[in-house]
């Protein structure tokens, strides 16, 4: 597959309230007419980026992933988003990847926004996902992530330290408040920059639970961190792109960047 449709989804979100949420992400999937390979849904886009997760956390292999597999068959298409699911006693702003044939992997949010004290009612993950598509290989990751690039640092590890890349896309699926919409368009462009592949952003709008204000900004870009496709602030709709690979790894060959990358090691 040299081509790889994505279609994304900014919306507002029903605060606390999963069925009306599913509901409308319904809708608005459906209208994709089985266009896409892969539909990307914001941060927590059950509920909203809550703190409460008492109120609203689903269990892993509960409604929202039953919801999930139902909506990937019927659209024949992968579908990822996180959302509040509690798992032997601790909760995990989880993020699911489902597969049309039923298969899921997940990705549990690495990095806790401490300034909303999400780190104090949610545990963190340790594992960084990669899905693949085909060829493709994607990287999926959750909103406060952005602002630390090891994390998401592009370089597979071979024999005599040789250097590859170990995915083609960067997704990031967020609730990003208005306030902070300098740091997410511009740390969106350097993390496609320094990986060398495209990248992208998904963000809700509107006003959630706790009066904090979202525009979305929403955007797709190419390895050189140019816009492919963006969003209108604080409006509702839905974007689909086509990523060609082979655009992607002509790019990489002509500039190698990636055989002087540094060699390091994350202590978790």
């Amino acid at each position: 597959m040299e081509n790889l449709t994505i279609s994304f989804i900014q919306s507002d979100l029903h605060w606390h309230n999963p069925k009306d949420n599913f509901v409308e992400f319904e809708d608005k999937i459906n209208a994709l007419q089985n266009s896409s390979n892969l539909i990307i849904l914001p941060e927590m886009f059950t509920t909203g980026f809550t703190m409460e997760p008492e109120k609203v956390a689903d269990t892993p292999e509960g409604e929202t992933l039953q919801w999930m597999k139902k909506m990937a068959l019927k659209s024949n298409a992968v579908i990822t988003g996180s959302s509040v699911i509690k798992d032997k006693g601790n909760y995990y702003n989880r993020l699911y990847w489902v597969t049309p044939q039923g298969t899921f992997e997940q990705y549990d949010k690495r990095h806790l926004f401490r300034m909303a004290n999400e780190n104090q009612h949610y545990a963190e993950g340790i594992t960084r996902l990669v899905a693949s598509i085909d060829q493709w290989k994607i990287c999926p990751l959750i909103c406060y992530d952005l602002r630390f690039p090891v994390w998401s640092r592009n370089v597979k590890w071979g024999n005599n330290f040789e250097r590859t890349h170990q995915y083609d896309v960067l997704i990031y699926v967020a609730s990003w408040p208005e306030k902070r919409s300098y740091a997410w368009k511009n740390l969106l462009i350097a993390r496609a920059i320094e990986n060398q592949c495209y990248v992208l952003g998904v963000n809700r709008i509107g006003v959630d639970g706790n009066n904090i204000s979202y525009t979305g900004d929403s955007v797709v870009l190419n390895y050189l961190g140019e816009v492919i496709s963006s969003t209108p602030s604080s409006i509702a709709c839905t974007e689909t792109v086509t990523l060609n690979l082979t655009a992607l790894q002509n790019f990489r060959k002509n500039f190698p960047a990636i055989h002087d990358a540094d060699a390091y090691e994350l202590n978790l």
